[in-house]
């Protein structure tokens, strides 16, 4: 993988990344210091425009979210403009867009899609210069175009959308936002969060998407990375098999593919014949199907991110603290800004590799069915996913899974 830092790889990251109080170190790293050329790019992807959930209850999700999370509410659709059959709201926390969707009339097909796979992924959204193009190549090799190219607009301009499906229900909308300056999309009003934070509570917790991570079923996942190569025209960044991503009880399959510019990057999961029920094997047990298991979050202090996430009632997995003690770890990870006392009081996970080290946690599932979780990341240098930590993660996740029985 080329890691050259360009000018116009840079220069082409989006207003509101440089409002997101990433460094410049930071935004190297988002975009994974690669030569790129979008006028070669035959998809080019700006970047990830919004992630999109079904969820059972859409205020009180948008409520936890604000309060528990620290977002901020930007923009609400429902009954009261015009849009009787769902609730939407949009939330930021740096560059990240989340929007949450509840169904209210009974016979809401949103209602079904929660009944089958509960809260979860249905949309990866992403911005895309030219919608057309985007969609015409997708046509041509041979993706499924759920909704065609076509224009919503009001009195603040026009947005271009189509959609295409990918594994399992997921959907990628490609957006087009460049002659539009409203709250989020057509349809949509102005919303502004009520939450008062406490003194010293920081802006934001979380600046930006730094990864998405989709669960395939068993022999599929080569089958969804030709897809983004093909379709999408993403390029192979990693690969974990073998005894890379295996415990003693259970295993997986890995592969990484990531757009031209590395803006976006979605791990692919598949599972692996092993003794026991793999992590993967339950999410597609209990999502029932294909979907998007986690999504990683940049923040640039994770120490203090954890400590205000652990005090409004997120959960994270446990870390046994024979992990910090272990001296080839102390000897492979070298010197990190955060002293390992640290870093074993808060369960933070550490890894290094030839670009340099990351920190981070992941939360335990954050609704009722083992499904959907979020990993936050702290990144200094290294481009990688934490290799080095998979063995004590994956146990990890064992634990919880015995515990609900499901292992």
């Amino acid at each position: 993988m080329t890691t050259t830092s360009t000018h116009s790889t840079l220069t082409a990251l989006t207003h509101e990344e440089e409002q997101a109080g990433l460094s410049l170190d930071q935004l190297k790293q988002l975009v994974g210091l690669v030569e790129y050329d979008a006028s070669t790019d035959p998809f080019p992807v700006i970047g990830m425009d919004a992630i999109c959930f079904v969820v059972g209850n859409a205020t009180q999700t948008a409520n936890f979210y604000q309060l528990a999370m620290g977002m901020e509410l930007e923009a609400y659709r429902g009954p009261e403009n015009g849009h009787a059959d769902s609730k939407a709201y949009v939330l930021r926390s740096g560059s990240a867009r989340f929007v949450f969707v509840g169904g209210i009339r009974p016979d809401s097909a949103v209602l079904d899609h929660h009944r089958k796979h509960g809260d979860g992924v249905v949309d990866l959204a992403l911005e895309v210069p030219d919608v057309d193009k985007c969609i015409e190549h997708a046509r041509a090799m041979g993706a499924t175009i759920v909704d065609e190219p076509h224009d919503i607009s009001d009195e603040h301009g026009t947005v271009r959308r189509a959609s295409i499906a990918t594994y399992g229900e997921t959907l990628h909308t490609l957006v087009d936002r460049s002659r539009y300056d409203g709250p989020y999309l057509p349809g949509f009003v102005e919303a502004r969060t009520t939450v008062t934070r406490g003194e010293g509570h920081p802006k934001r917790l979380f600046q930006a998407v730094d990864h998405c991570v989709g669960n395939v079923e068993l022999g599929r996942m080569d089958e969804w990375v030709e897809f983004y190569n093909k379709v999408l025209g993403f390029t192979n960044m990693a690969e974990f098999i073998g005894d890379d991503i295996a415990t003693d009880y259970s295993a997986l399959m890995s592969k990484v593919v990531a757009s031209g510019n590395h803006r976006v990057k979605f791990p692919l999961n598949e599972p692996a014949i092993a003794q026991k029920k793999s992590q993967i094997d339950e999410y597609l047990e209990f999502y029932d199907g294909a979907g998007c298991q986690h999504i990683a979050l940049a923040t640039n202090d994770i120490l203090r991110t954890v400590d205000i996430l652990r005090s409004s009632g997120i959960q994270f997995l446990d870390t046994p603290d024979s992990y910090y003690d272990d001296p080839e770890l102390r000897e492979r990870i070298g010197e990190v800004r955060v002293p390992i006392e640290e870093l074993k009081k808060r369960k933070i996970l550490v890894d290094r590799d030839e670009d340099g080290y990351l920190l981070q946690i992941f939360t335990k599932p954050m609704g009722d069915r083992p499904t959907v979780f979020y990993e936050f990341i702290e990144r200094h240098g290294s481009l990688g996913f934490g290799k080095g930590n998979f063995k004590a993660l994956f146990e990890a996740i064992e634990r919880e899974q015995e515990l609900r029985g499901n292992l």
